[in-house]
């Protein structure tokens, strides 16, 4: 089986690489002039430089390909210019997708994420038809997820584009290069650089859990549908402490308010505009942090067969992998 896959150098695209290879795929992935290749390793992979915005790239990468699965995405919860995030994430998946359907693509997995969902407050979890709105996503990548899966559910719906949608949670695990937001939350605990932390809630999976979804969605998923790939639901704070207990530190003591953290926030947003670095606190992920992110996975373990590991075991790897990359 031939097929392309973008986001191979990310985090759950890497993943997906790995599984896919050991699948005897013939593979090809799409990468950006410039991009971290270490998570390609040594694997026997065509690999074309390009772009999503690049029309005459994507035709290249998507030739004599059998299945698409579109993984790449701009994952920052801080920018600070929202236009390259909306182009690569919205346009970038329309164009993709399209020039999929037009050289006979047979099918194509699109990776949205729990981001675009509703979220029940009650400490429930929620699920692929919780309702949500456009105005309920906090920051920009959230809106931008939200707009691009309205997008695809249009090329769907108007342009028969064979594509299945999968909704990944918080997955963790081997191969954050980044590291993704929550990547850095478990790098700054294990380096004893959380001294609080906000009551919220997350739904942990294991990276090649999500992958290995991916792929059952490719097999078994239906044109049109969507299907979160989850695991467990834990508290930041159960977490921590969890993180904690491996490294054998101390747990941070101070839970603070969020409303005392916001204007904190705000005030490295306006330091980083004049030094175009990412600051340590973002008004956006304090915002998100207010909503209790717990999801349910039953449907796609009901339809696709999808199983996910104790999120337990998705730390351990997680630590392991950042002690044995020398992160710091």
């Amino acid at each position: 089986m031939k097929a392309l896959i973008t986001g191979a150098t990310g985090f759950v695209g890497s993943a997906l690489l790995r599984l896919l290879v050991k699948q005897d795929y013939d593979l090809q992935v799409l990468k950006r002039p410039g991009a971290n290749t270490h998570n390609l390793f040594d694997f026997d992979i065509k690999v074309i430089e390009g772009d999503l915005q690049n029309i005459e790239s994507l035709e290249s990468a998507v030739d004599s390909c059998e299945q698409v699965f579109h993984v790449a995405a701009d994952y920052r919860l801080w920018v600070p210019d929202s236009k390259d995030m909306f182009k690569t994430n919205i346009d970038g998946t329309r164009n993709l997708i399209k020039v999929a359907k037009k050289a006979g693509v047979k099918k194509i997995v699109y990776t949205s994420s729990v981001a675009t969902l509703g979220t029940n407050q009650d400490g429930t979890s929620a699920n692929e038809t919780t309702f949500s709105t456009l105005e309920n996503m906090v920051g920009t990548y959230k809106k931008s997820k939200f707009l691009a899966e309205e997008a695809v559910m249009d090329l769907i719906k108007n342009e028969a584009c064979p594509v299945t949608i999968v909704n990944p949670s918080t997955p963790v695990g081997p191969g954050d290069i980044k590291p993704t937001p929550t990547g850095k939350i478990i790098l700054d605990t294990i380096r004893n650089r959380m001294p609080a932390y906000v009551e919220t809630g997350l739904n942990i999976a294991h990276v090649d859990d999500v992958a290995h979804g991916h792929l059952l969605a490719m097999q078994r998923g239906k044109i049109g549908e969507r299907y979160i790939l989850g695991g467990d639901n834990m508290s930041l704070e159960s977490i921590i402490n969890y993180l904690c207990s491996i490294e054998k530190i101390n747990p941070p003591k101070i839970k603070l308010p969020h409303n005392f953290i916001l204007p904190i926030a705000w005030i490295m947003e306006c330091i980083s505009k004049f030094t175009h670095s990412e600051p340590l606190v973002t008004t956006d992920g304090v915002k998100m942090s207010k909503k209790i992110m717990y999801f349910s996975s039953d449907k796609a373990k009901r339809e696709l067969g999808y199983n996910a590991r104790p999120a337990s075991e998705a730390l351990d790897d997680a630590v392991s992998w950042f002690n044995k990359e020398g992160y710091e």
